[in-house]
């Protein structure tokens, strides 16, 4: 999922509405497509639209074949080239090819489908619509039985070619426990990756709106702080502030939850006291593997926005690879 959009609900409250709609996906794309598998556009029946499936090349046809498979009833799989002059248009520099899956909500998408889809996204559960091309048949599916294509954020086909996984995840959120100079660089970096970021610092001098701009600030002891933000699979915790008192509490949390990511600022030594604190509270050795400390990638960060940097690449990595 795209940060945070909500072309899934549109389609649903434009149906609900009486509108008619239909939901379209990119399935598969070649070469310098312009949107990724998964990308969506929601079309209503009187031909507005939400969203998109080119950036803007092959949006009117898409509408065209929306609104025909809205009065038909029927699903549909487009192709489309997208020419080297169209691609250019959108700031690509060649072209390429989309497929783009359309399905009218109610027929091809039942409402009850779309809704539960809708319901998981708003409790940010991962869920995702398994669709059979071939005989049209739809499912929702979770997390938990194709676990890699969730941690990847995998949309596409099957090897069979005929069965296609869009895969609906929460947005990607990134705690951070100590206002410190590395956050302000973490912060806004984190964010144009997509995260949706959380400060965490009891010390109001620290985490303050001038040094972290429209991020949420939470002045709470870590413990409850990080209970009031809820931790998930789509969560990343690093903790920058160095005092056990602080790190400590949040740390505990974060290896209780399902979090993808934890992160630990400190030297070699530092973190082999945070061991044998960890190991004291009775937490279990592979518990403690999960904790990438010292933070980051070792690419020789020095200042704060390098250290950033590296922190953002171990996430990406652990993220989108799994921890080996």
């Amino acid at each position: 999922m795209d940060l945070h959009d909500t072309i899934p609900e549109t389609a649903l409250a434009w149906h609900r509405a009486g509108r008619g709609a239909a939901l379209a996906t990119v399935v598969e794309t070649w070469g310098s497509a312009p949107r990724r598998v998964g990308a969506m556009l929601a079309v209503a029946g009187d031909g507005d639209m939400a969203g998109s499936v080119s950036g803007g090349c092959v949006e009117g046809a898409v509408v065209a074949e929306a609104l025909d498979a809205i009065d038909s009833g029927r699903s549909t799989i487009l192709t489309f080239g997208v020419s080297d002059d169209d691609a250019f248009a959108v700031g690509l520099a060649c072209g390429g090819t989309i497929r783009v899956m359309v399905q009218p909500i109610g027929t091809g998408l039942p409402v009850d489908e779309l809704d539960r889809i809708c319901t998981a996204r708003a409790q940010r559960h991962p869920i995702a619509q398994v669709v059979d091309t071939t005989a049209w048949t739809t499912r929702t599916a979770e997390a938990g039985d194709f676990p890699d294509r969730f941690r990847a954020d995998r949309s596409g086909f099957e090897d069979d070619g005929a069965t296609f996984f869009s895969i609906h995840n929460p947005p990607l959120r990134l705690v951070v426990v100590g206002a410190v100079h590395i956050a302000q660089a973490l912060v806004p970096m984190a964010r144009i990756l997509g995260y949706d970021a959380v400060v965490i610092d009891p010390r109001e001098a620290f985490a303050t709106p001038a040094r972290f701009p429209e991020t949420r600030l939470l002045h709470d002891w870590p413990d409850d702080a990080v209970a009031t933000v809820g931790l998930d699979s789509r969560c990343a915790v690093v903790l920058l502030t160095h005092d056990p008192k602080l790190d400590d509490p949040a740390l505990l949390a974060a290896l209780r939850a399902n979090v993808f990511y934890i992160g630990a600022l400190g030297s070699t030594r530092t973190h082999a006291k945070r061991i044998e604190r960890l190991e004291a509270e009775g937490i279990a050795p592979a518990d403690i593997a999960r904790i990438h400390g010292p933070v980051g990638l070792n690419i020789g960060a020095a200042s704060p926005a390098e250290i950033a940097v590296s922190i953002l690449g171990q996430m990406t990595e652990v993220l989108r690879k799994g921890t080996e």
